[in-house]
């Protein structure tokens, strides 16, 4: 067929309509006379969330790439909604029953599909102003992607030395291990105010205005008599054990909402207690007839058995909340025998504890459950993800590709929560855990992370995880099929090896397509994704080198606009520091860079996560939580 169309020729409207059937018979009008290659959907910008006052209207949008035609389709709760299928979606006037609704759209063509993040729709009563974002868990998700999404105050452009530094310190009566947590325009007494909630390890919990520093309310874990723990002998938490692990938050839990927080104590008869608090967030009072203590038994070897002894075990995990129920997950101190990994799950509503696991269940030498103070993740269906330490292993497996003795040294691993109890479902395990593990080479010396949903070379959609530790090799499971153990080699989904020289004692974060790692004595990277793979060398990275334990990062953008990334230094003075997510090599402030010291905060401190909200950026430290902000 000849598809030459003569210059003289005059398109009249009739021909003009036949004109695109004509380029398709020529090869698509790409000159060559092949056929074009179908592209399957890409989203390159997100729908982000959105706050409305009641009786308002709310468009999410999603910007998406491929061949056409590109279809769409709005979900509300995970229910399609009639009528939604373009690539903006209006909600009719809202209520208040509409608050917390979540929102996503599958993109698809021809060639495949694929569903956006979920995004949340805010909705203030009568004419007051919306809330500003919400930061209820460790690194803002159950994924533990340390992602802000809703950050429209912070940017590229004023996130500079000249307009943004410390506007202030709230001083605390103890080491700030846990990150810090934050609601807005939270009703405490007769007012509304932004609140931040710091944990100490003196066993305090404070809520603070953070927009004047003002105390709102402290409270004290400790019992009558009682004192925080000593360190136990062990140097990784000192001088004192009271809250290591980052509390959880729900707004809607109690008459105000809650705070679940784990403590540890001694008492006057120097009996050690693990106790969960459940605390009103306007008072700090105690709820649920709180607080309970920790204990449990699980069985081991048959009919021996194993208990869970509070002097013996430390929280420094994360606490998870997921489905109504509070997941806490436990280390040694050091490596000290009993040296163990226990998750223990408890009922929101009730403190009753319901479900027990020991991930070394017939070994008194792990593995312990550390992640550098990342938390458990869960997926949409409640299944619970983490990473375990250095630790027994058996190479024999049972039945069903299980270690034969149920313990999970160096592991990936999938728990159901589903009916009762808790049940290990799939795990991976390197080939070498033995000799990793005999080498103290900890993989659960890091957090893991959840990627969202991907689409890999063949149009398939993946659901994966991310991990590393001491070893310096990141790992990339599929969280369908984990791959279990094999002898000879690896047969996880990805493996990059040597690529965190130096190991992992820290957690990573996930932006836009990026996974960003800062590993011991290394740069802070960023591993660009592309068809479910992490490249095999990082797209950019820091010219700092941060020094041990390395920096957990954390990202605060606008939808996928003014994306920085935070990470702290652990030195003397400690530094924060905010680089361009899209080029880490572009550092757009230090707190070294102000004159006259002006934004220094206080010496370093390990396994520091920055907390970004409304315009702010919290910092924990020896001694208080330094706050950064816009400069007035």
């Amino acid at each position: 067929m000849n598809c030459r169309i003569s210059p003289r020729l005059v398109l009249l409207p009739p021909l003009a309509l036949l004109l695109p059937l004509f380029l398709a018979a020529c090869g698509g009008g790409n000159g060559s006379g092949a056929p074009a290659t179908a592209v399957a959907p890409s989203i390159t910008a997100q729908p982000a969330d959105q706050v409305v006052v009641v009786g308002q209207p709310a468009t999410f949008t999603v910007t998406a790439a491929g061949t056409a035609p590109l279809m769409f389709q709005w979900q509300k709760g995970g229910a399609p909604i009639a009528g939604a299928t373009a690539s903006s979606y209006t909600t009719p006037a809202t209520a208040q029953a509409d608050d917390g609704s979540s929102f996503l759209v599958v993109v698809s063509n021809a060639v495949g599909s694929l569903t956006s993040s979920s995004a949340k729709l805010k909705v203030a009563s009568g004419t007051t102003v919306p809330r500003g974002t919400d930061v209820t868990t460790y690194k803002n998700d159950l994924s533990r992607s340390g992602q802000n999404l809703s950050e429209s105050a912070l940017t590229l452009t004023n996130v500079a030395s000249s307009t943004f530094g410390l506007l202030r310190t709230l001083p605390v009566d103890g080491r700030v291990d846990a990150q810090p947590l934050y609601l807005s325009q939270l009703s405490v007494g007769s007012g509304s105010f932004n609140t931040v909630f710091v944990a100490t390890e003196h066993d305090s919990v404070y809520a603070f205005d953070s927009d004047s520093g003002a105390v709102l309310w402290h409270v004290s874990l400790l019992g009558t008599g009682e004192t925080p723990s000593d360190d136990r002998g062990c140097g990784q938490v000192t001088p004192e054990i009271g809250v290591t692990s980052t509390p959880v938050i729900d707004r809607t839990a109690g008459a105000h909402g809650t705070i679940y927080v784990i403590a540890m104590s001694i008492d006057a008869q120097s009996n050690h207690h693990q106790r969960l608090h459940a605390l009103d967030i306007t008072t700090g009072a105690e709820l649920l007839n709180g607080p309970v203590d920790i204990s449990a038994a699980f069985p081991a070897g048959g009919t021996a058995t194993s208990s869970f002894d509070p002097k013996a075990y430390e929280e420094r995990a994360a606490l998870l909340l997921s489905n109504g129920t509070i997941y806490t997950s436990w280390t040694s101190h050091c490596d000290f025998t009993p040296y163990g990994g226990w998750i223990i799950a408890y009922a929101q509503s009730t403190l009753a504890r319901s479900a027990v696991l020991n991930v070394a269940a017939n070994s008194s030498s792990g593995p312990a459950i550390w992640m550098a103070g990342g938390g458990p993740a869960a997926d949409s269906s409640g299944n619970i993800y983490l990473l375990t330490a250095n630790g027994a292993f058996e190479t024999t497996m049972d039945a069903n590709g299980f270690p034969s003795g149920q313990d999970f040294g160096n592991s990936f691993l999938k728990i159901s929560s589903a009916g009762a109890g808790l049940k290990v479902l799939d795990y991976f395990t390197m080939f070498n855990e033995v000799a990793e593990s005999n080498a103290d080479q900890d993989l659960g010396s890091g957090g893991g992370m959840l990627l969202p949903d991907l689409m890999d070379s063949t149009n398939a959609v993946r659901h994966l995880m991310v991990g590393a530790g001491k070893d310096g090799n990141i790992y990339v499971v599929d969280r369908d099929s984990m791959s279990k153990f094999n002898a000879s080699s690896n047969k996880n989904y990805q493996t990059l090896s040597g690529v965190l020289t130096g190991g992992i004692w820290s957690t990573p974060a996930y932006f836009n397509g990026s996974v960003y790692y800062g590993n011991v004595s290394g740069t802070l990277k960023a591993f660009a994704i592309s068809s479910a793979k992490l490249a095999a060398t990082p797209q950019s990275q820091s010219a700092t080198q941060f020094t041990y334990p390395g920096t957990a990062p954390s990202v605060s953008a606008n939808g996928t606009a003014n994306g920085i990334v935070w990470a702290h230094e652990n030195s003397n003075p400690a530094v924060l520091h905010a680089y361009d997510a899209a080029n880490l090599a572009h550092e757009i402030y230090n707190s070294n860079q102000a004159a006259g010291n002006r934004d220094h905060f206080g010496t370093g401190n390990k396994y520091i996560t920055p907390m970004v909200a409304d315009g702010k950026v919290f910092v924990g430290t020896t001694n208080s939580v330094a706050v950064f902000g816009l400069l007035h």
